[in-house]
């Protein structure tokens, strides 16, 4: 994985596979992304252990920018990209398009053809960039979240 560098507004990042060291980092990345759903202490730990998932994270100078986490199921020739976070200052700095990108390539490298993933209803941002970086919308789960909204269901090609 290599850092983004695109323009300006593009933070200087380092994006790698998540280390056990990161784990206190990640916690407190949940705590302050995201309101429900979140992951605990014991599932982040066993993410990072897991041979089925990749846990990658965006480095800048400030510490942790962002983390994405892939889950792949043996022979399976589809990848789901199970979270991403971006820690609310680099919002908008790059962090989730290079989280994103490192996903797709981790799931290419494990020979998967497809990526999918689910984005809450309301998250029009999310929903924007998967819409930019070539995610189709391909279905719903009603009531999929803590808070009784649905989630909709995009896919990618990794061609």
């Amino acid at each position: 994985m290599r850092s983004s560098q695109k323009n300006k507004k593009t933070a200087r990042l380092k994006v790698r596979a998540a280390r056990g060291t990161d784990l206190q980092a990640l916690i407190e990345l949940e705590q302050r992304v995201f309101a429900t759903d979140r992951l605990s202490r014991a599932s982040l730990r066993r993410l990072l252990a897991s041979k089925s998932a990749l846990m990658i994270v965006a480095e800048c100078h400030a510490g942790i920018a962002g983390a994405a986490v892939v889950l792949f199921r043996k022979h399976a020739a589809v990848a789901r990209l199970y979270s991403i976070a971006v820690a609310p200052p680099m919002c908008g700095k790059g962090v989730a398009v290079a989280l994103l990108v490192a996903a797709e390539r981790a799931a290419k490298r494990r020979r998967c053809r497809c990526m999918r993933l689910e984005v809450h209803q309301s998250n029009s941002v999310a929903i924007a960039r998967y819409r930019k970086s070539g995610y189709l919308k391909f279905g719903r789960h009603r009531k999929y979240y803590e808070d009784g909204g649905d989630a909709l269901r995009f896919e990618k090609a990794l061609t």
